[in-house]
């Protein structure tokens, strides 16, 4: 099955994330699932990829709180080679990213080729909290949509495969994962007042989201809404897309540089 054909925001289209249902699994039962198989494949893809070294993949994770970004990289990711994959996360702007566009930090974090780059939220921040929040005007943020698309553009001119995953969650389900942060000691170092307070935004986020997935969606980097109420769904959706898009660039073991004739074993 092409996973990717499912969850794909068609670019020029609309996203309607009111009509993407959170909790949809395409028919598929946990057990049909066996996740585990992907993850055997993406560490088979992971090996050709760093030994190839003409491309470079990128996954964003966006998603609102308590959506499962973190859980979608421990699991999806788990089995990789720690010295091809590079994890960055986007927190509030330091005073020197300040001092720059807000895409500088995103570009010194892209994955170098021969290496998969996961970020845990990204320059997508930049056209969702600075809109709910109003952090910057509508003339700023409105503009961003094209400096992304074209950003993005441009690191796939040069190699880099982008992937971009909208973790859909229900606002019931992300109540369920608040309260289970609050009564689980083993969960109770997530919590943050910060992720009640965001709650009260649910509509204006779900609005910007849609607006960015609308916007930012392109056939050179296109954005996938991934079902995400069940996580066990949420992980088998995205690790299916993330080997398609591997064996898609149709990767291979580059040829030895020295005559293997010539080298004797002792």
């Amino acid at each position: 099955m092409k996973f990717a054909k499912h969850f794909i925001v068609e670019p020029g289209k609309k996203a309607h994330l009111s009509k993407r249902d959170p909790q949809d699994t395409l028919g598929i039962d946990k057990d049909e699932a066996g996740a585990e198989g992907h993850l055997e494949e993406l560490r088979q893809l992971q090996d050709v990829l760093y030994a190839d070294k003409r491309y470079a993949l990128l996954v964003v994770l966006q998603a609102l709180d308590a959506g499962g970004k973190d859980g979608t990289i421990s699991h999806i990711f788990s089995g990789v080679n720690p010295q091809g994959c590079q994890v960055t996360s986007f927190k509030v702007p330091t005073p020197e990213e300040m001092d720059h566009d807000f895409l500088w930090r995103v570009h010194r974090a892209v994955p170098e080729r021969g290496f998969i780059g996961i970020f845990n939220r990204s320059h997508y921040e930049d056209v969702l909290v600075a809109r709910v929040h109003k952090l910057v005007p509508k003339s700023v943020w409105s503009q961003r949509y094209t400096e992304i698309n074209d950003f993005e553009k441009q690191l796939t001119q040069n190699g880099v495969r982008i992937l971009k995953f909208f973790l859909h969650v229900s606002k019931e389900e992300q109540l369920c994962r608040l309260q289970a942060r609050l009564t689980d000691p083993k969960k109770n170092w997530k919590l943050s007042t910060l992720d009640f307070r965001e709650r009260k935004h649910w509509s204006e986020y779900l609005a910007a989201y849609e607006d960015a997935l609308t916007q930012c969606s392109t056939a050179h980097a296109p954005w996938y809404a991934i079902p995400s109420d069940h996580k066990w769904f949420r992980n088998y959706a995205i690790g299916a897309i993330v080997n398609e898009t591997l064996k898609d660039m149709k990767l291979h073991y580059p040829k030895t540089k020295i005559d293997l004739s010539q080298i004797q074993l002792k």
